[in-house]
Order: structure tokens, then sequence, then C-alpha cells
């Protein structure tokens, strides 16, 4: 999609995505939505299973907050709660979904403490990045069995880009039990971006090699597109979606917005 600009709660931003197959799979279980004061993007699993359904009823509930004038932190764990359901329901009428499920990651606007904030939420390990001052920082965890491996300290983070378990996740929405919701809430920025992927991209590509493609294009639908392209050149081996968000000014009459007037070097996690 091309860039579009959006204000929502005394922050005008502007916004880009884009989307790739890859080069290996046969079909598309990556899904995103830009609608409203939500930035998503889901990873459906499955395969034959239909990972591509999960991941749509995901961003069917979260595109459901699209109508909301405010929202707040549970509005986001309620909405994935009900993506949870809803794909549980569907497998019950579709025994040959049995066994698809989804990553969620996202980006949104929410109220807290009266003032104007982003929250940033996960399941799985499709990844929410910050990018200000030309530094890349990965604001989410991911959910999956070799991010435990290096927080225990068994392995390391290049021998992980490696491991055979790097594509298992322990967490994901088509669980008979709801996952716990990873979710951070801050003040805003004037001046960074973020970056919403699901595991193709950064299965692919870097850190330094995103902050890279991040340096060179401003523009956030043109920064998507070059993300999702050098992804796919450097392996495609999964479906690529990436959803670039830019803070670029507040509003002049948003005089409840508590925007940071200088950088933070990082965000710190808070999740419930």
């Amino acid at each position: 999609m091309s860039t579009r600009e959006v204000h929502l709660s005394g922050l005008a931003l502007r916004v880009g995505a884009a989307t790739d197959v890859g080069r290996v799979r046969g079909h598309n279980e990556d899904d995103l939505t830009t609608d409203g004061a939500v930035f998503a993007v889901a990873d459906g699993m499955g395969g034959h299973a239909a990972g591509e359904v999960a991941s749509a009823i995901v961003v069917e509930c979260l595109r459901g907050l699209s109508e909301r004038t405010v929202l707040v932190r549970d509005d986001l764990v309620a909405a994935l709660t009900e993506a949870n359901a809803r794909i549980l329901r569907s497998v019950a009428r579709h025994p040959e979904q049995t066994g698809m499920g989804t990553t969620a990651a996202g980006l949104a606007v929410v109220s807290a403490g009266g003032s104007t904030h982003w929250a940033v939420f996960n399941v799985g390990d499709s990844r929410v990045y910050r990018f200000v001052d030309g530094r890349l920082q990965l604001v989410t965890v991911d959910h999956s069995e070799v991010r435990e491996l290096v927080d225990a300290g068994l392995i390391t983070e290049a021998e992980a880009a490696r491991h055979p378990l790097r594509n298992v996740v322990t967490r994901s929405l088509g669980a008979d039990t709801m996952p716990a919701v990873d979710l951070w809430v801050f003040p805003p920025h004037v001046g960074e971006r973020f970056i919403i992927c699901s595991d193709g991209l950064n299965g692919e590509l870097g850190d330094r090699e995103i902050a890279a493609v991040l340096a060179e294009h401003d523009d956030p639908g043109s920064a998507a597109t070059a993300l999702v392209e050098a992804a796919v050149d450097a392996g495609g081996r999964d479906n690529v979606t990436v959803v670039v968000v830019a803070l670029d000014r507040r509003d002049d009459d948003a005089d409840d917005l508590d925007v940071d007037t200088a950088p933070r070097s990082e965000v710190r996690r808070t999740a419930t």
C-alpha cells in the first residue's frame, strides 16, 4: 500500500505496509491491518490446516476496534481473546482446520493515565521494532523455543539464527487456553518510527540490515516495500509482511497529549 496520513488522538502519523508470499511458500498465510488506531501483523501457522484463516480472524477482531473513539490496553487484550475463541469455534465447525494458529504483534494508540500513549503487544514471534535517531530497538520479546534457549544461556544469538527450532513458537492464538499477551505502554516521541513484521523479515535480515533500509527510506510505504523486497532477495524462505508507522508531529490542538520532547534510548519493558 502507498503511504497514508492518519490523525489519531493528537498524533499525526504516516503509515505504509507491504507483504509478499516469498520464494518458497505456496500461499501467503500472513495478514495485516492499519485500520483505526491499531496497526498489526498476524502470521498464520498450519499450512493446509488454514493458517491464513487464523490470521484473518485476528485481523478482523482488531479491525473491530476501529470504530472506538478511545482505546485502552484492555481493549487490545479483549480483541485478541475474542480472536482466540473464534479460531477455536472455526476449528470445531471445520475439523480439517485442526492445528491452525497464528501469531499477533502490533502497535496501537491508547489512552493511559488521561493522556495519549503507545501500546505495543505480541503473542508469538512476530515483532515490533522502534527506530529513532538511527537506532533500531526490538521492543517485543519472541515467544519461541530458541528465545528460551538464549535466555537460559544454552545458545548464543548467532546460533539461534541457525537453530533447527527457530520457527517453533511457545505462544500462539488458537490454543485451547488463551495465552498471555505481552503488552507495553509508553508515551510517544516525535520522530520515532515503528516496524511491525512477521518473522519472514527478521529471519532473512539482521538488525543492521533492517536499520540500513530504514535509514534510506523516510517514506513509510517505500520503507515497508524495500524491507519486504530485501527479505525476499535474501532468500524469501517465508511469507514476509511489514507495517511501518512514523510519528511526524503532534497536532496543535492536542492539549492532553504527553509527547516526549527528548529521545529515549530504549523502551522499558513492563509486559503484563
